[in-house]
C-alpha cells in the first residue's frame, strides 16, 4: 500500500484471517493488518478516535451480527467514513451480492480463491493497485473549503 496506515481486515473466519495476514507477510505488506470479526465491531473501531483510520477495508459479506452489507450501508452513510476505500473479499458470486455492493460504492469485489497461490494473487493484486491509485489529500477538502470562505470574505 501506499502509505503505512493499517489495513482492516472485517472478517469471522479464523482461517481465512490467517490466511490474508499470511500472504501479507509472503508479499512483505508493511501495512498493519487490524482484524475485526464483524461489522460491529469493525464500525467501533473505525469510531474509536484513538485509533488510526486505515488506508483500505478487506470485507467480507457473510458474517454474523452486522454482514458485510450492513456494515456497507452505515459506513457508506457517514462522512468521517465513506471516503476509506472498501474491498469486498468473500465467498459470495451471488448476483444481488455484487449489485447491492456497488451500489454501496465499493471499489472492488473479489471472489475469495481457494487455492492458496491464487489467494496471494489476488492480495498483491490489491495490493499494487492502492499502491499506484492516486489518492486525495485527506486535508484536502478542508483547505478547499477554508479558501472559499476567505475569498467569500470569511462568511
Amino acid at each position: 500500500m501506499r502509505d503505512s496506515r493499517p489495513v482492516l481486515l472485517v472478517e469471522d473466519d479464523t482461517i481465512d484471517a490467517m490466511t490474508v495476514r499470511r500472504a501479507f507477510r509472503d508479499l512483505k505488506v508493511t501495512n498493519p493488518l487490524v482484524h475485526t470479526v464483524n461489522g460491529e465491531e469493525a464500525l467501533a473501531y473505525l469510531r474509536d478516535e484513538t485509533k488510526d483510520k486505515p488506508c483500505l477495508i478487506l470485507l467480507d459479506l457473510n458474517m454474523p451480527k452486522m454482514n458485510g452489507i450492513e456494515f456497507l450501508t452505515v459506513t457508506k452513510a457517514d462522512p468521517g467514513l465513506k471516503k476509506i476505500p472498501v474491498v469486498v473479499l468473500t465467498t459470495s458470486s451471488e448476483e444481488r451480492d455484487v449489485v447491492e455492493s456497488f451500489r454501496l460504492s465499493v471499489a472492488g469485489y473479489i471472489i475469495k480463491p481457494v487455492d492458496y497461490r491464487n489467494f496471494v494473487e489476488a492480495i498483491r493484486t490489491i495490493n499494487v493497485y492502492w499502491t499506484l491509485s492516486e489518492m486525495p489529500d485527506e486535508n484536502a477538502e478542508d483547505t478547499h473549503a477554508q479558501c472559499q470562505t476567505v475569498a467569500a470574505g470569511g462568511r
